[in-house]
């Protein structure tokens, strides 16, 4: 495995990829890297000749009252999963070699980064769009992979990725879970043996909401509020939001009944803030594929 720090010595070697016309999957982490990060990997190796994954805790997507100072770290770590898993070229810049003094140059999705995270966290999609759409134009893949948990990113990136026109495949890959359905995330080390437990809330909320709709709940009032109270009898949570949303545009629906829908989650488990979602339908519809956004 090759590592890079400067942008142009990737710039470099990518060059010589493209010149003997390899294919180039890309997976941008922030590190702090588990077997779900790896899923995306193993999926990029069989897609593509070349797979370049990044290293990078994005400053400009936490606000300043968020975790980034304590965000998990392990560099050394993560170099030997990305080594072991395949990785042919880690990107691993400094903050000052992705936002140079005087930077001043922002990317914003407007509408699908303005509910959920983008109404509870502002800010944080925009920091989202700016850096990813700097690791396109640095990388410049064939086909990006994000994971399913983070559904409204995956949004974000595949409509600035349309707008603007960059030529890329985006790639959702399913959500990667233990055993006891609690959905990968490197924020799960912040949760001691008892919030740990308690997490695992938000896939049985999930599971729940899926199979209240497959029993002919179809009203999204009626069941945000039975999925409330699930989360009110928890000790240790505290709801952020509950979303019942429309899959391609993240607006509220009401009729669960007329076909697919997200159910989106923001739970506080102790101090740590852990996020979830799955596609429901009810009983005689098929839930979609993993979403595929082709290059423009």
């Amino acid at each position: 495995m090759r590592t890079f720090e400067q942008i142009s010595t990737l710039r470099t070697y990518l060059r010589a990829v493209r010149q003997e016309r390899k294919t180039v999957g890309f997976v941008p982490t922030m590190g702090a890297l588990h077997a779900g990060h790896l899923s995306l990997v193993q999926r990029a190796k069989s897609d593509c000749d070349v797979v370049v994954a990044s290293i990078f805790v994005n400053p400009t997507q936490f606000g300043p009252k968020e975790d980034f100072a304590k965000y998990p770290r392990d560099t050394s770590r993560d170099m030997q999963m990305t080594a072991n898993a395949g990785v042919d070229a880690l990107f691993l810049p400094p903050v000052e070699e992705m936002y140079p003094s005087n930077f001043q140059t922002w990317v914003e999705v407007e509408k699908m980064g303005e509910s959920l995270e983008g109404a509870v966290r502002p800010g944080h999609l925009k920091g989202v769009a700016t850096v990813v759409t700097k690791l396109f134009n640095i990388v410049q893949p064939d086909i990006a992979y994000f994971g399913q948990k983070d559904y409204q990113q995956f949004l974000v990136v595949e409509r600035l990725a349309r707008d603007l026109n960059l030529p890329l495949t985006i790639q959702m890959v399913p959500t990667f879970r233990e055993t006891d359905g609690l959905a990968m995330s490197s924020r799960n080390a912040y949760l001691s043996e008892a919030e740990r437990t308690a997490a695992t809330l938000l896939s049985r909320l999930l599971a729940l909401a899926g199979s209240r709709v497959q029993e002919g709940v179809h009203s999204a009032s009626q069941l945000h509020k039975e999925l409330t109270a699930v989360v009110a009898a928890e000790p240790l949570a505290t709801l952020d939001y509950i979303a019942l949303v429309h899959p391609d545009t993240l607006q509220p629906v009401e009729d669960l009944g007329a076909g697919v829908t997200l159910v989106a989650l923001a739970i506080r488990i102790g101090n740590t803030r852990l996020i979830d979602n799955a596609l429901i339908a009810p009983e005689g519809v098929s839930l979609p594929r993993p979403r595929v956004s082709r290059g423009v």
